[in-house]
């Protein structure tokens, strides 16, 4: 329980520029240097934070110390999240009304966008790895749905503005037509009465 809380303070004292670099902290920590988790594992319980109302960041953080350790895990793992990072908040908040109008701060400031968005594009390579490492096993149709509803997903988000809301169980709707088993059933099945 205390090497959970100490990697989750780790994560939460170090998740400067918000979700997508704690994504990536949590999933270096827990896929490549423990590898108490998979990519795969990470995606399915992140995928199911996204699906639920809330802080998502907060939701994995409870799903994977419960997962690691129980109820006990959780406690460990929320602790270790969220209080060393909240006081730190607290503090710079504070101090920040101070500094904010010096060149210094401006330029720091300036430069956080481009590098959250670098962590952002890492994160979603990440999750795309494991799903196209897959699609392309089973052939190159696939491959090309696969790559198409990324493609579809991202613009509807960045280019048309669409909320995620909508995004998602679009997404997952087309995802359950094409790629759900029961209709190669149901084609065999009608082959098998045609003969």
């Amino acid at each position: 329980m205390w090497r959970l809380f100490r990697i989750w303070a780790g994560i939460g004292l170090q998740s400067f520029g918000g979700g997508a670099s704690t994504s990536f902290l949590i999933q270096n920590e827990f896929v490549e240097k423990y590898k108490w988790l998979t990519m795969e594992d990470y995606a399915h319980l992140w995928n199911l934070c996204v699906f639920t109302p809330g802080i998502n960041l907060v939701a994995l953080t409870i799903l994977i110390g419960r997962r690691l350790g129980g109820t006990w895990g959780i406690v460990c793992s929320l602790a270790g999240m969220l209080v060393p990072s909240a006081t730190i908040t607290c503090l710079l908040t504070a101090g920040f009304l101070e500094v904010e109008h010096l060149p210094a701060v401006q330029a720091a400031l300036k430069g956080i966008i481009p590098a959250t968005a670098g962590i952002m594009l890492v994160v979603g390579v990440r999750f795309a790895q494991p799903l196209l490492k897959v699609a392309s096993k089973e052939g190159i149709v696939r491959l090309a749905i696969n790559i198409a509803i990324i493609l579809a997903c991202a613009v509807a988000i960045i280019v048309f503005h669409i909320t995620v809301i909508l995004v998602l169980p679009c997404a997952a709707l087309i995802s359950m037509l094409l790629f759900t088993p029961w209709h190669e059933r149901v084609h065999a099945s009608s082959q098998r009465e045609g003969e």
